[in-house]
């Protein structure tokens, strides 16, 4: 199947993210209130986090292995990256709008984020681990990434507990469209 990369942009530069249904269909979603990452000192997470930070026992990387974070990430008992979405973040990903945030032990993938990157937006996909702590490493690694790149935003679309653990908060649609208006006026990237 043929995909418009730049609808697919022009959609996320909109305020809409593709998701699919139970069936498999591939959708544009939006919502009423969206979900934050603060990249300010509203970032937190837990005591015992900054301990594994300091043993430096993941290292991190970007799109070392964009195809197995992205599987790593549908691989779920129930999961919105039917197999076309996996598909369209691929061509994102050779276009250089999809990135893959990884933690590596070793030679080992230990977890990552998927994301989209438009101007100074970042737009969390999903996240998974192989180890434990590797998605958390790489939550920290990449808001420490973001802030020394001068993002605007880091979008994760919807709450969740473990997000919360970070500060993660959410704003109200305009005003969540206002901060991509301005995201989009600016040009960053991860590498």
């Amino acid at each position: 199947m043929q995909y418009d990369i730049a609808s697919i942009i022009q959609g996320y530069a909109q305020g809409y993210f593709l998701m699919a249904d139970d069936s498999d269909r591939l959708g544009w979603y939006g919502s009423r209130d969206r979900t934050l990452i603060p990249l300010d000192e509203r970032f937190r997470y837990p005591k015992s986090l900054q301990r594994v930070l300091n043993q430096e026992r993941f290292s991190v990387a970007v799109n070392r292995d964009f195809a197995a974070v992205v599987a790593g990430c549908a691989n779920r008992d129930t999961t919105w990256i039917s197999q076309e979405l996996q598909e369209i973040y691929w061509l994102l990903y050779q276009t250089g709008y999809a990135y893959s945030f990884e933690t590596w032990q070793g030679d080992e993938l230990a977890g990552g984020i998927l994301g989209i990157v438009i101007g100074g937006a970042f737009i969390g996909e999903s996240m998974f681990y192989r180890i434990p702590d590797g998605s958390k490493v790489a939550m920290v690694k990449l808001v420490e990434r973001l802030r020394q790149r001068r993002f605007v935003m880091f979008d994760a679309q919807m709450m969740n507990p473990h997000l919360e653990r970070f500060g993660a908060y959410r704003i109200q649609d305009q005003e969540y469209k206002t901060l991509l208006e301005k995201a989009l006026l600016t040009s960053c990237t991860l590498i």
